[in-house]
């Protein structure tokens, strides 16, 4: 598993929200809906998204947002509209004044606005659970993503939200991960994209491949002598080189992949403790378990439970 299979691995939307909002300006959505992760596409009109305490950026048609929660934002058709609809958590609506933009619109139950023929066509998914994304992907993100989009993966959501049909749900959510995966991909490989610094490693001549034996079999009994010999340079010089790149040691570094990995495992229904401790380089599930709650506070199986409210 490479460093970029590892990261993106994670987001499996699980019955995520998703809605269709037909919009005419002069519109302003407050969200407050603290969703770890939010997908915003334009399929056709313009849209600004205006983070807390951050710079306002505008969408164009195809663009695709991501905003890593809980922080607060406005979608407006402009950066001056005041909001008069607020979106907080559990997606409830509250409007401010005037008609109930939520009932104005309906078509299957996933669209929602001023009109049908509304001049802004926006597309919003949301993640409700940070089980959902895997803890690397979302550290990695910063507040607020914003990159040109391919037509084709927008279009293809806008239809299949528009028309109810048997397993449009499993549907959705896999576009929804597909578009999350193709934005997170193009923004890693973009030069200055402040992508974190283990990913950009993944080239260094010493770090490189030992990025590569810790993803690809992180089971083994890894240390830095052992990693220092397959890679062919001496244990001081990849400790430093290492540390120096990532930020942090091997070791550190091989125990957060080990128990990212854990937790995308635990999420398993068939899988026992014993058997993800064994899959990920731990000796018995107590040691996993100890680890996993020093790294995360909570057991493992604190965490599933979490994992399948």
């Amino acid at each position: 598993m490479d460093t970029l299979t590892g990261l993106l691995d994670g987001p499996r939307a699980r019955g995520a929200f998703l809605l269709r909002s037909l919009l005419e300006p002069p519109y302003a959505l407050r969200i407050e809906d603290e969703a770890p992760l939010t997908v915003m596409t334009l399929v056709r009109g313009t849209a600004w998204v205006l983070p807390d305490g951050g710079e306002p950026v505008l969408l164009s048609p195809y663009d695709v947002a991501l905003v890593r929660g809980p922080g607060h934002y406005t979608v407006a058709d402009d950066p001056g509209t005041p909001w008069q609809t607020l979106i907080g958590p559990g997606q409830t609506c509250t409007t401010l004044s005037g008609p109930d933009r939520t009932a104005t619109v309906d078509a299957g139950g996933r669209t929602w606005g001023d009109r049908p023929d509304g001049a802004t066509l926006l597309l919003t998914g949301t993640y409700q659970l940070r089980s959902e994304v895997s803890r690397r992907l979302l550290d990695a993100l910063p507040a607020l993503l914003v990159r040109a989009g391919a037509a084709g993966p927008v279009e293809l959501l806008a239809a299949e939200i528009s028309r109810p049909e048997p397993g449009q749900e499993l549907v959705l959510d896999r576009i929804l991960d597909l578009l999350l995966v193709a934005v997170v991909r193009g923004w890693l490989a973009a030069p200055e994209s402040g992508a974190p610094a283990w990913y950009r490693a993944r080239n260094d001549a010493v770090v490189g491949p030992v990025l590569r034996l810790l993803h690809e079999e992180p089971a083994e009994a890894w240390t830095v002598a052992g990693l220092a010999q397959r890679c062919g340079v001496s244990r001081s010089a990849l400790a430093r080189r290492f540390t120096d790149l990532v930020g942090e040691p091997p070791m550190s570094y091989l125990t957060t992949w080990r128990l990212t990995l854990a937790a995308d495992l635990l999420r398993e229904p068939e899988a026992t403790i014993g058997a993800v401790a064994r899959r990920v380089g731990y000796g018995s599930a107590f040691a996993l378990s100890a680890a996993f709650k020093r790294e995360r506070g909570m057991s493992p199986q604190e965490y599933r439970r979490q994992a399948e409210d």
